[in-house]
Protein backbone atom coordinates (compact mmCIF):
# COMPACT_ATOMS: atom_id res chain seq x y z
CA UNK A 1 0.00 0.00 0.00
CA UNK A 2 1.40 3.37 -0.99
CA UNK A 3 1.44 6.53 1.09
CA UNK A 4 0.53 9.14 -1.50
CA UNK A 5 1.00 12.77 -0.53
CA UNK A 6 0.82 16.12 -2.31
CA UNK A 7 3.51 18.79 -2.58
CA UNK A 8 3.03 22.15 -4.30
CA UNK A 9 6.16 24.10 -5.22
CA UNK A 10 7.00 27.18 -7.27
CA UNK A 11 10.51 28.16 -8.28
CA UNK A 12 10.50 30.13 -11.50
CA UNK A 13 9.20 28.75 -14.77
CA UNK A 14 7.32 25.55 -14.07
CA UNK A 15 8.75 23.80 -17.14
CA UNK A 16 12.08 23.21 -15.37
CA UNK A 17 10.62 22.07 -12.06
CA UNK A 18 8.21 19.79 -13.92
CA UNK A 19 11.02 18.26 -16.01
CA UNK A 20 13.17 17.48 -12.98
CA UNK A 21 10.51 15.91 -10.77
CA UNK A 22 9.27 13.63 -13.56
CA UNK A 23 12.61 11.81 -13.12
CA UNK A 24 12.27 11.17 -9.36
CA UNK A 25 11.49 7.70 -8.01
CA UNK A 26 8.28 7.80 -6.03
CA UNK A 27 6.81 10.84 -7.77
CA UNK A 28 3.66 9.41 -9.27
CA UNK A 29 2.31 12.51 -11.00
CA UNK A 30 3.58 15.99 -11.89
CA UNK A 31 1.18 18.72 -12.97
CA UNK A 32 2.21 22.23 -13.93
CA UNK A 33 -0.23 24.88 -12.83
CA UNK A 34 -1.04 28.00 -10.88
CA UNK A 35 -1.70 28.69 -7.21
CA UNK A 36 -1.63 31.44 -4.63
CA UNK A 37 -3.79 34.02 -6.34
CA UNK A 38 -7.29 35.42 -6.22
CA UNK A 39 -8.67 34.53 -9.67
CA UNK A 40 -10.38 31.20 -10.27
CA UNK A 41 -9.21 29.09 -13.22
CA UNK A 42 -6.56 31.52 -14.46
CA UNK A 43 -4.97 31.21 -17.87
CA UNK A 44 -1.30 31.54 -18.70
CA UNK A 45 -1.96 34.90 -20.34
CA UNK A 46 -3.68 36.16 -17.17
CA UNK A 47 -0.78 34.95 -15.03
CA UNK A 48 1.68 36.90 -17.18
CA UNK A 49 -0.09 40.19 -16.36
CA UNK A 50 0.93 39.78 -12.67
CA UNK A 51 -2.61 40.85 -11.73
CA UNK A 52 -3.80 37.43 -10.56
CA UNK A 53 -1.49 36.87 -7.58
CA UNK A 54 -0.81 33.34 -8.81
CA UNK A 55 2.61 31.73 -9.11
CA UNK A 56 3.68 29.13 -11.63
CA UNK A 57 3.90 25.92 -9.57
CA UNK A 58 4.03 22.18 -9.91
CA UNK A 59 1.81 19.86 -7.96
CA UNK A 60 3.49 16.57 -7.13
CA UNK A 61 1.73 13.40 -6.07
CA UNK A 62 4.41 11.28 -4.44
CA UNK A 63 4.79 8.05 -2.51
CA UNK A 64 6.24 8.98 0.87
CA UNK A 65 7.70 5.49 1.29
CA UNK A 66 9.91 6.04 -1.78
CA UNK A 67 10.82 9.73 -1.42
CA UNK A 68 10.17 11.93 1.57
CA UNK A 69 9.13 15.57 1.65
CA UNK A 70 12.45 16.97 2.97
CA UNK A 71 14.26 15.26 0.08
CA UNK A 72 11.80 16.76 -2.41
CA UNK A 73 12.46 20.17 -0.88
CA UNK A 74 16.23 19.74 -1.19
CA UNK A 75 15.71 18.93 -4.87
CA UNK A 76 13.41 21.94 -5.25
CA UNK A 77 16.01 24.29 -3.77
CA UNK A 78 18.71 22.84 -6.04
CA UNK A 79 16.61 23.75 -9.08
CA UNK A 80 16.33 27.48 -8.46
CA UNK A 81 17.80 30.42 -6.55
CA UNK A 82 15.65 30.94 -3.44
CA UNK A 83 17.41 34.25 -2.69
CA UNK A 84 16.07 36.21 -5.67
CA UNK A 85 12.70 37.88 -5.22
CA UNK A 86 10.19 37.38 -8.02
CA UNK A 87 12.85 36.30 -10.47
CA UNK A 88 14.69 33.30 -11.82
CA UNK A 89 17.25 34.25 -14.44
CA UNK A 90 15.52 36.12 -17.25
CA UNK A 91 12.07 35.16 -15.94
CA UNK A 92 10.94 38.20 -13.98
CA UNK A 93 7.64 38.77 -12.21
CA UNK A 94 5.64 37.66 -9.21
CA UNK A 95 4.48 34.56 -11.09
CA UNK A 96 8.10 33.33 -10.92
CA UNK A 97 8.49 33.73 -7.17
CA UNK A 98 9.94 31.04 -4.96
CA UNK A 99 7.10 29.55 -2.92
CA UNK A 100 6.20 26.42 -1.00
CA UNK A 101 2.50 25.77 -0.48
CA UNK A 102 2.45 23.33 2.41
CA UNK A 103 -0.24 20.71 2.94
CA UNK A 104 -0.55 20.47 6.71
CA UNK A 105 1.50 21.30 9.77
CA UNK A 106 4.02 18.50 9.23
CA UNK A 107 5.00 19.82 5.80
CA UNK A 108 5.19 23.36 7.20
CA UNK A 109 7.54 22.24 9.98
CA UNK A 110 9.69 20.17 7.61
CA UNK A 111 9.95 23.10 5.19
CA UNK A 112 10.97 25.46 7.99
CA UNK A 113 13.75 23.06 8.99
CA UNK A 114 15.02 22.61 5.41
CA UNK A 115 15.01 26.39 4.87
CA UNK A 116 16.80 26.99 8.18
CA UNK A 117 19.53 24.48 7.30
CA UNK A 118 19.92 25.83 3.78
CA UNK A 119 20.16 29.41 5.04
CA UNK A 120 23.22 28.44 7.11
CA UNK A 121 25.10 27.87 3.83
CA UNK A 122 24.00 31.00 1.98
CA UNK A 123 25.16 34.60 2.23
CA UNK A 124 21.92 36.10 0.93
CA UNK A 125 18.57 35.70 2.68
CA UNK A 126 16.14 33.08 1.43
CA UNK A 127 13.00 34.81 0.16
CA UNK A 128 10.95 31.67 -0.47
CA UNK A 129 7.39 32.16 0.71
CA UNK A 130 5.99 29.45 2.96
CA UNK A 131 2.20 29.47 2.73
CA UNK A 132 -0.70 27.11 3.37
CA UNK A 133 -1.84 25.32 0.22
CA UNK A 134 -4.50 27.11 -1.77
CA UNK A 135 -6.56 26.02 -4.72
CA UNK A 136 -4.39 24.54 -7.46
CA UNK A 137 -5.34 25.14 -11.10
CA UNK A 138 -3.69 22.95 -13.74
CA UNK A 139 -2.03 24.88 -16.55
CA UNK A 140 -3.03 24.49 -20.15
CA UNK A 141 -2.22 21.13 -21.74
CA UNK A 142 0.70 22.47 -23.78
CA UNK A 143 2.55 23.33 -20.53
CA UNK A 144 2.42 19.75 -19.23
CA UNK A 145 5.72 17.87 -19.61
CA UNK A 146 6.85 20.75 -21.83
CA UNK A 147 10.56 19.97 -21.74
CA UNK A 148 10.28 16.43 -23.07
CA UNK A 149 7.90 17.46 -25.83
CA UNK A 150 9.93 20.55 -26.85
CA UNK A 151 13.62 19.68 -26.23
CA UNK A 152 14.88 21.76 -29.15
CA UNK A 153 12.93 24.87 -28.22
CA UNK A 154 15.62 27.49 -27.40
CA UNK A 155 14.44 28.12 -23.82
CA UNK A 156 14.49 24.39 -23.09
CA UNK A 157 17.80 23.76 -24.82
CA UNK A 158 19.67 26.71 -23.30
CA UNK A 159 18.16 27.00 -19.83
CA UNK A 160 16.39 23.82 -18.78
CA UNK A 161 18.75 21.17 -20.20
CA UNK A 162 21.78 22.35 -18.16
CA UNK A 163 19.69 22.49 -14.96
CA UNK A 164 18.43 18.96 -15.58
CA UNK A 165 21.97 17.68 -16.22
CA UNK A 166 23.16 19.20 -12.93
CA UNK A 167 20.07 17.85 -11.12
CA UNK A 168 20.69 14.34 -12.48
CA UNK A 169 24.29 14.35 -11.21
CA UNK A 170 23.35 15.65 -7.76
CA UNK A 171 20.34 13.41 -7.18
CA UNK A 172 21.25 10.34 -9.25
CA UNK A 173 20.35 7.91 -6.45
CA UNK A 174 16.75 9.19 -6.44
CA UNK A 175 16.09 9.03 -10.16
CA UNK A 176 14.33 6.46 -12.31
Amino acid sequence: MSELRTATLGGGCFWCIDAAFRRVKGVQKVTSGYSGGHIEHPTYHQICTEDTGHAEVVELIYDERKVDYPTLLKMFFALHDPTTLNRQGNDIGTQYRSVIFYHGDQQKHQAELVIERLQEHLDDAIVTELLPAKEFYPAENYHQDYFSTNPRQPYCNLLIAPKIAKFEKEFDAYLV
